[in-house]
């Protein structure tokens, strides 16, 4: 091992400043999972089902691929910001949304753009671990790079199904339609 990739990460401030980044990282990650895990049991059995579970199983395997390396790291999982994480998706679903019980097309709209959010969150993670594997022997760069990977394969699908969504809930219909359709095929609640 050089000096260099020893002194990198025995350096008490460093691996301080790398356990928050990691563990704001679980944070995101665990609503991620939650919200993905949700939207996928909203949409069972719809036209865009299998994709949603898709990035769901996905997102799963994201968050655990960062709780491995926090072990091989020795950085401690910091859990209330995991149960913070958790509590905040879960009031994050209490929101106005034009309709007072029933989900809206908006709201589909609004987890989509989330969802987004977060892949790209970790997009950056996985693309800043991988700078840093050059320094720190401790980093499997070939496993950052296929992470990084999976993560931009993820924003495509995201994208794509957000596509979807604005043209079912925000364009106008065509006189053609006998019933509102949801993004995922399913008919507007009335």
């Amino acid at each position: 091992m050089s000096a260099t990739a020893r002194s990198s990460h025995d350096d008490p401030a460093r691996q301080k400043r790398l356990g928050i980044y990691l563990n704001d990282h679980l944070a995101g990650a665990t609503t991620g999972t939650e919200l993905a895990g949700r939207m996928v049991r909203e949409h069972r059995g719809s036209t865009h089902g299998d994709a949603l579970q898709g990035l769901a199983t996905e997102i799963a395997q994201d968050r655990r691929a960062l709780l491995r390396l926090l072990g091989d790291l020795d950085i401690p999982v910091r859990r209330y910001k995991v149960y913070g994480a958790w509590l905040g998706e879960k009031a994050g679903r209490v929101k106005p949304n034009g309709r007072l019980l029933r989900r809206s097309g908006l709201t589909l709209l609004i987890e989509l753009e989330a969802l987004r959010l977060g892949v790209q969150g970790k997009a950056s993670l996985w693309h800043a671990l991988l700078s840093a594997s050059a320094q720190d022997s401790r980093l499997d760069a070939d496993r950052l790079e296929q992470l990084l990977q999976r993560a931009d394969r993820q924003i495509k699908t995201l994208d794509s199904l957000h596509a979807r969504a604005v043209m079912a809930v925000l364009l106008p219909s065509t006189p053609s339609d006998t019933a509102p359709k949801t993004a995922f095929g399913k008919g507007a609640p009335a």
